[in-house]
């Protein structure tokens, strides 16, 4: 299967994320992409809630899922949205992805379950949850010869989900993302080897990249990483841009007889504090 990554530096007007995200799908398409992610935040990458409440639609309805869907049927591709702000009753968001299926139709959903709550030298604190409300509920999803495991950005982490995922059948694992610059350079590509090598899957990462209009910057350098955690191919930069592999089952199978962590896993007992 050829898979791709797009990645976008989006900013806060929806029609122009559509717009500057067209393109980039009907290139990956005519490459032969198969399944197409886009990062995090695809359609509106607002710093506050304030931002988005003042351009976020609802999701049922959505225009440009609507026509994001309509792309999937006239390509005849799964289309991943990394990630949009859904609003919520209570006044928060959901930050969801949404995979669209060859005939168009939205085979999947997944919100976001990890909020990125900190304070980060040389920069604001930083709290998602002000803004997003956690989602509860890890997803897969059927695509071809492989099984679709969904996380976004902060996600990356948190390996519990990413063994559970593994466990569920995810041979290949999305990871939509808007990664800081310095947390970028630190810790992308050591934290998305870890996830591929500990579950012998491959990794697909679309990141946001370069200073976005609401003073935010953020990584890039889009990656694909198989199940022996090489680096299969990456946007060396944080410009807007297309990413393609072909990856194969046969490669999952090979990860998981050679190292077969996910079997030999066992439960344990954790020693009790001592008391007095």
């Amino acid at each position: 299967m050829k898979i791709a990554a797009i990645q976008m530096r989006s900013g806060m007007e929806p029609a122009a994320n559509l717009a500057a995200l067209e393109p980039m799908l009907a290139k990956a398409a005519a490459a032969g992409a198969q399944y197409v992610l886009t990062p995090e935040v695809t359609m509106i990458f607002a710093e506050n809630r304030e931002g988005l409440a003042k351009v976020a639609a609802p999701f049922e309805g959505h225009p440009q899922l609507a026509r994001i869907g309509e792309l999937a049927r006239q390509y005849g591709i799964h289309i991943h949205i990394g990630s949009l702000a859904v609003p919520l009753p209570d006044g928060l968001f959901a930050n969801r992805s949404v995979l669209f299926g060859p005939d168009g139709a939205m085979v999947a959903t997944y919100d976001k379950i990890h909020l990125f709550d900190a304070e980060i030298a040389g920069l604001n604190a930083y709290r998602e949850s002000a803004t997003y409300a956690g989602g509860e509920r890890a997803v897969t999803a059927p695509l071809g010869e492989f099984t679709l495991g969904f996380s976004i950005c902060y996600d990356m982490r948190f390996p519990r989900l990413y063994n559970a995922l593994a466990n569920a059948g995810a041979s290949l694992i999305a990871v939509p993302a808007a990664f800081t610059v310095p947390t970028g350079q630190a810790h992308w590509h050591v934290l998305l080897r870890a996830r591929a090598i500990e579950t012998g899957s491959y990794v697909i990462a679309a990141a946001q990249g370069g200073q976005h209009a609401n003073g935010r910057a953020t990584y890039g350098h889009s990656i694909i990483i198989d199940p022996w955690g090489r680096v299969v191919a990456e946007l060396d930069h944080d410009e807007p841009g297309v990413l393609l592999a072909e990856i194969s089952p046969d490669h999952v199978a090979d990860a998981r007889q050679r190292i077969p962590a996910l079997a030999n896993a066992r439960n344990f007992a954790l020693p009790q504090p001592l008391q007095g």
